[in-house]
């Protein structure tokens, strides 16, 4: 069936994606390709002190990415979207939104960026004997709590933007379970909310007398496949603001971003990863067994179906990159000389392959924002060098590059190399790596592992929400969430596959140590503000 007649009948399937820099909207048709997308820029703001982004920025945001989609929809194939298959929300995870029972937002929404919550989340992970990160919900909540904010007991409900965007469509007030298992952490065994846990969390909030128990306010948890509601006639208007997309449309649990990286990535089986790299970065991969321990550096999340992972996420990525491309591209400009974006990325990372492996002595600190893993709950972005260093371009871009997935190794050499766990296969997705091989090389360099990148990576987030969304309604066979994607969707496809070069690997491990080593020359600039 051709794009055109798909959309016409009302067969495409769409996933959104709401993310920190941009939220996207792919339509997909019955083989599982994209045939159409939109999207919307947006930024996070800081205010008091901490990242927000306002409910008129994500509902304005939404809609002009769905009108978006629709304009391509009408340029390409001349049609009106005015059914649809199903429909899949994802969000980046995390953060904090609660309401009241009125459904009024009761405080800006805090994003998983914020570090606030560092007495919240040490004394929750030694209640829980388990790593709870300064961005999970839970975290927020108790900080909430812990600094006597008023609003806390007049919450009705709580959930993450994933799970407010799919209940405003939807009427459901559910969470997928990778989404949710960044909010609270999931017994694997039942696949619900931790119960000694939660128990645990109402003991210890017993003495404040509030209205409500933690089950009374989090979201059900849902499955991959398990259907989580259908458009009502006021979510289609929130969507659609033309008034042409009709209600009734099935609507699959709504996930989080790294669980539509996964899926994007096929890397839901044990023993398969997948390392997403953009404004943000994370690892995540499927473990066989739990870890002998807990590690502060390491979050334990699930696959959209329910199998543990072990996610390494670092608040910054390649934001610092762009900063520096913004300067060289300021510098063109000044020249006079024509300004071709993708170009100038596509120069400067083929130019890093020409630095030393060790960069020169050269080092990044990529901390735009604060990073947990290393301990900063504030960021300073900085170059460093000695005078004796090797000071040119290539090492310079080298530098930003392996900053820009420096904390990424430091979590996974826990996991490689304290804890021994296997791995088949990683895959990279997400800006990093739109310049071929460059930011593989590193990367591979980095995790002193093969990395792979499939060409259907660059769909990101939003097709992996499609995906989901599909896997819910086409599913005749009953196949397993790993089975479907192998099977159906990417058919024994493995990527492009980069190995790591020894020269490489020791460089990398070479520059590590004087990022380990310098880490008191970032706590300095922290600490002594402008």
């Amino acid at each position: 069936m051709d794009a055109k007649t798909t959309i016409s009948e009302g067969r495409a399937v769409l996933g959104i994606e709401l993310g920190s820099t941009r939220i996207k909207a792919i339509l997909m048709d019955g083989g599982n390709k994209p045939i159409a997308q939109g999207s919307h820029t947006w930024e996070n703001q800081l205010v008091d002190g901490l990242w927000t982004y306002s409910i008129e920025a994500i509902w304005t945001g939404l809609q002009d990415c769905y009108s978006d989609l629709r304009k391509n929809v009408a340029e390409q194939y001349g049609v009106e979207i005015e059914k649809l298959a199903a429909i899949g929300v994802s969000a980046m995870m995390h953060g904090y939104m609660p309401f009241d029972v009125e459904g009024n937002l009761l405080v800006p929404f805090r994003t998983w960026r914020n570090t606030n919550t560092g007495a919240a989340a040490a004394e929750l992970s030694k209640l829980f004997n388990f790593n709870i990160p300064l961005r999970w919900s839970i975290s927020h909540l108790y900080q909430a709590i812990l600094d006597g904010e008023e609003h806390v007991s007049r919450i009705d409900y709580l959930t993450t933007l994933a799970g407010y965007i799919h209940w405003q469509l939807s009427g459901r007030k559910v969470l997928g379970i990778g989404d949710a298992s960044g909010m609270l952490p999931i017994d694997s065994a039942t696949k619900q909310y931790d119960a000694v846990m939660v128990e645990a969390f109402d003991n210890l909030i017993a003495p404040k007398i509030y209205p409500w128990e933690l089950l009374d306010i989090l979201p059900e948890v849902l499955l991959a496949g398990e259907e989580a509601g259908r458009l009502t006639s006021e979510g289609a208007l929130k969507l659609d603001v033309s008034g042409h997309l009709q209600a009734g449309v099935p609507m699959c649990p709504p996930e989080g971003d790294a669980g539509t990286g996964m899926v994007a990535t096929n890397a839901v089986k044990q023993r398969t990863g997948n390392v997403s790299a953009g404004t943000s970065s994370f690892s995540m991969i499927v473990l066989e067994n739990g870890l002998s321990k807990p590690y502060e550096k390491i979050d334990m999340v699930t696959t959209p179906d329910g199998s543990p992972v072990a996610m390494v996420h670092c608040n910054n990525c390649t934001s610092d990159i762009n900063d520096w491309v913004g300067l060289f591209r300021e510098y063109q400009e000044l020249l006079g000389i024509p300004v071709d974006t993708g170009k100038m990325y596509e120069t400067l990372f083929g130019k890093a392959l020409e630095g030393d492996p060790d960069c020169g002595g050269l080092m990044s600190y990529n901390y735009v924002a604060g990073e947990p893993v290393t301990g900063f709950p504030e960021g300073r972005p900085l170059f460093v060098r000695s005078a004796t260093d090797k000071f040119n371009l290539a090492n310079f871009f080298r530098a930003q590059l392996y900053g820009a997935i420096g904390v990424l190794k430091l979590g996974n050499d826990i996991l490689l190399r304290e804890e021994h766990v296997k791995v088949d296969r990683i895959t990279g997705h997400g800006g990093y790596f739109k310049t071929p091989g460059v930011g593989q090389r590193m990367l591979a360099a980095a995790l002193n592992s093969p990395i792979s990148v499939m060409e259907t990576a660059g769909e990101g987030g939003p097709w992996g929400m499609a995906l989901l969304a599909a896997f819910m309604v086409s599913n005749p066979d009953g196949l397993s969430l790993p089975d479907y994607l192998d099977k159906v969707v990417f058919a024994g496809e493995q990527g492009v596959e980069v190995a790591p070069l020894p020269e490489d690997v020791e460089g990398f491990n070479k520059y590590m140590g004087n990022y380990r080593a310098c880490l008191p020359i970032e706590a300095a600039a922290v600490a002594n503000k402008k």
